[in-house]
Parts: C-alpha cells; structure tokens; sequence
C-alpha cells in the first residue's frame, strides 16, 4: 500500500474533511458489524478426520486443543519442517497474541498455534521469541493440507483463499490463514478460515499504521519489518 503527497491545508478544511471521512468510518463499522453477523450465521462443518498433534504436554487430537472451552481459534503459523525459524510477517502478527489471549481464555476461546515443523523446532522458536502461547505441530498430518495452508509433493495445494491455484503456483510451501472450530456435545465443527489479507484485522501493527501519517508506507509493496530481535536496536 503506497501513500499519497500529503495536502497542506487549514484547520477548518481539515475539519470539515475529517467530519466526511467519519461518515464513511461509521459505513465501515456498520458493514463491519454486518458481515460479523453473517460470519455467525455461517453453517457448521463437522470434522469427521482424527488428526493428533504434538504439543508440549503429549499427543492431542483436535478435540483436546479446545483445553476446557467450547471455541477454538488456531493461526496456521508459517513454519515447514527444517526451516530453522518461522516466517517473519507471522512471527510480526503473533507478537499480537499473548496479550489478547488472557482474555480470550476468559471467554470460552482457546487459542493455539499450529505449524508443520517439528515440535522440538516451534517450541525453540517460540523461546528465542519470548512467546508464551500454546504451540502444536501438525508434523506426520494431513491437517495443514486439509485446511489448504500446505503444499507437498504428495498433496499439491490446488486452492487458496477459496480460490482454485493454477498448475504452476501449485509449489511446495507454507501460506498463512486461521481457522476456527466449535466444541459441541463432544463433535469438533469448522467454522470460519480466513486467508492472505483476511488476516489483516488479526495484525494489531498494521491497524496502528493505517492510522498513522503516512499510512503503512510500504512502497511497492516491500516488507520492511523484522522479527523483533532482529531490528538493530533489539536487545540481545
């Protein structure tokens, strides 16, 4: 997202332009709060594959990462197998989550994060970052797969974002996305995935900087952040 020459005006141009643009935030907010209507309303999908992950406390089908709470809010983290480190918008977007977890916990949600690496490598991963939220692996599942978050060699990913991939992007790879589940008389339910900038409502920076001056200022679409202890100023 690029940004604009700024205009140089007075304070009562300025006033009566922000008055407009409120006008169109309070359309958002409404459409907002219309499409979350619509996000509720969406039908339930019973989850009919036993998919058992690894996690710091053992083995845990689907069922068990719901931890006590009926709603399950999983963040397909980028993080294939031998990667060495997760990828950095992911690591960005998941320095968002410790905070609001404690409060999500509170309210009947459980939150985990789930990758293709290895378990040993994610929870290393997660110490280096300074990250307390539940992490499992998917490692020897098709559940990446199934959620259409991964591409193998056996399992091409052939659609992304609910849209099919043509034969050449079809490549082997980790893509971001959530999904959320429903715990209801002992059935696991899918209902909601979002992908690509579906996410951008998750990413707390980016809801900063689009209020910000200059907006995100990401000319041609560069990424210039880092993970956190990777910017020069970042403690050891």
């Amino acid at each position: 997202m690029t940004t604009t020459t700024p205009t140089i005006g007075t304070r009562e141009e300025w006033l009566a332009a922000r008055r407009a643009l409120l006008q169109r935030e309070k359309e958002l907010t409404r459409q907002s709060d219309a499409l979350a209507r619509e996000r509720l309303a969406l039908p339930w999908v019973p989850v009919t594959t036993e998919y058992v992950f690894d996690t710091e406390h053992g083995p845990r089908t689907l069922a068990e990462l719901f931890d006590g709470n009926s709603q399950l809010l999983v963040y397909h983290f980028m993080y294939g197998p031998g990667w060495g480190e997760g990828c950095p918008s992911c690591s960005s977007l998941a320095d968002h989550i410790d905070v609001a977890r404690v409060h999500l916990e509170h309210h009947d949600v459980t939150y985990v994060a789930v990758s293709r690496a290895p378990l040993a490598e994610l929870l290393a991963y997660r110490d280096r970052m300074g990250w307390s939220f539940p992490w499992a692996s998917s490692y020897g599942t098709d559940f990446n797969v199934d959620f259409h978050v991964s591409s193998t060699r056996e399992r091409p990913l052939r659609e992304y974002n609910f849209r099919a991939l043509p034969e050449g992007d079809r490549e082997e790879g980790e893509l971001p996305g959530m999904s959320a589940f429903a715990l209801r008389d002992g059935v696991v339910h899918h209902t909601y995935s979002a992908y690509s900038r579906g996410l951008d409502a998750m990413w707390g920076m980016y809801q900063w900087l689009d209020r910000a001056p200059l907006g995100r200022n990401e000319a041609d679409g560069a990424q210039w952040f880092r993970r956190h202890d990777a910017y020069d100023d970042a403690s050891a």
